[in-house]
């Protein structure tokens, strides 16, 4: 066994090995039913880049299991409701995306039609009798958020203040034009494993000398199996930081090393020997910024067993429009490291169906896993050991 001298106290480090939680909530469906209730349907999920919505459209997405609409107006609000009319609660949208011809929805069945705002306008072809009013009668709003220019949706009846979701608070991208970068390309692929397993293999770096060869020569720290060097063993307080993190001569997360375009102006000096900013948002999505671009990636749970992964390239307009841009060497680099992480989860989901599996034990370099199963317990409560057919 490796026995280590005890590190630092103000080390991040578990001084214990806790245990996992329970092998059953990555495939259970009644876990998975618990989840979707009480932490999906009550925190803020990721929906897309407000740029990407188009003005006067209404698309039809599904978060938690609910079926909504976000409406986007000629000036460029975006409002979300459930997708249910409030006569006999047909659908309001049967597409993926439609574009508005009015400032009014319209359900295809009766024709019952809303504003933007959701408060019911008309109601043809019905006559109506006194104890109908038609102010009782909107659409049930879902709440929005624009972050950044990524827009955000939470179907709880009160949301949770959206200052305490990037963990590394809302002022992480002041030094990123954020809300003016363009998507120049995006990936979307299903994995075969729960979402939760994506989160844990992104919380920690213990594998990433035996799966990301390309990840470990770009940051030398990663193939130590460390994230940062506060990591470290023998790490104190008085440790000198490294000059940089990625490699010698490297500037960015592409395949060649060097930086797609113009590097972006407001960047401090720290942020660019550092090379890459992450924020992580639960249990939607985390962003990684870099000197010349950035990058977004997000996961929609399928089922207990499938997980939607989508990672959208986002770069200044006049990068994408130059001349000799080459969007292929910025999107492959992290589409190996990506796929190389969809493998490993999968690999990992296959494992935990063993009959003798239980649950597996934390090491204390799993520190971000630990907080992940801490919130994850958090949230279900009561419901964090739901029983099979609740």
């Amino acid at each position: 066994m490796n026995h280590h001298p005890s590190p630092h106290p103000a080390s991040p480090r578990l001084n214990f090995c806790p245990p996992s939680l329970p092998a059953r909530s990555y495939f259970d469906e009644a876990w998975f039913l618990q989840e979707q209730k009480n932490i999906w349907a009550k925190n803020w999920a990721y929906v897309g880049r407000a740029n990407d919505f188009k003005p006067m459209t209404m698309r039809r997405l599904s978060v938690a299991g609910q079926n909504i609409i976000l409406i986007k107006d000629r000036d460029g609000a975006i409002t979300s409701f459930h997708n249910t009319c409030r006569h006999r609660g047909s659908e309001l949208c049967t597409v993926a995306e439609r574009a508005l011809n009015s400032r009014l929805v319209s359900c295809p069945y009766h024709q019952w039609s809303y504003d933007f705002s959701g408060n019911l306008v008309r109601t043809p072809f019905v006559s109506t009798t006194d104890d109908f009013v038609k102010e009782d009668h909107g659409l049930f709003p879902v709440h929005v958020k624009d972050w950044n220019g990524c827009v955000f949706v939470c179907l709880a009846d009160t949301p949770p203040d959206f200052a305490g979701v990037p963990d590394v608070g809302l002022s992480v991208f002041d030094n990123w034009p954020m809300k003016d970068l363009v998507t120049g390309h995006t990936m979307v692929k299903e994995l075969d494993c729960n979402w939760k397993i994506f989160w844990e293999n992104f919380s920690e770096c213990l594998h990433c000398p035996g799966i990301h060869p390309e990840l470990c020569d770009m940051v030398p720290l990663y193939g130590q199996g460390i994230m940062s060097p506060t990591e470290a063993i023998d790490w104190t307080p008085d440790t000198t930081p490294p000059e940089r993190t990625l490699k010698q001569g490297a500037r960015s997360w592409t395949m060649n090393g060097e930086a797609c375009g113009p590097e972006f102006p407001d960047l401090s000096d720290d942020q660019r020997k550092a090379g890459y900013l992450f924020a992580t948002l639960l249990p939607t999505m985390f962003i990684v910024a870099h000197v010349d671009y950035v990058r977004i990636v997000s996961l929609t749970p399928l089922g207990p067993e499938r997980t939607e992964l989508k990672a959208e390239w986002l770069f200044p307009a006049a990068t994408l429009n130059a001349d000799g841009f080459n969007l292929a060497n910025v999107t492959q680099f992290a589409s190996i490291v990506m796929l190389q992480d969809g493998a490993a989860c999968e690999m990992n989901q296959r494992g935990l169906k063993s009959a003798k599996f239980e649950n597996g034990t934390l090491m204390p370099q799993e520190f971000e896993v630990f907080k992940f199963h801490e919130w994850i317990r958090k949230h279900l409560g009561s419901n964090e050991k739901p029983e099979a057919g609740q």
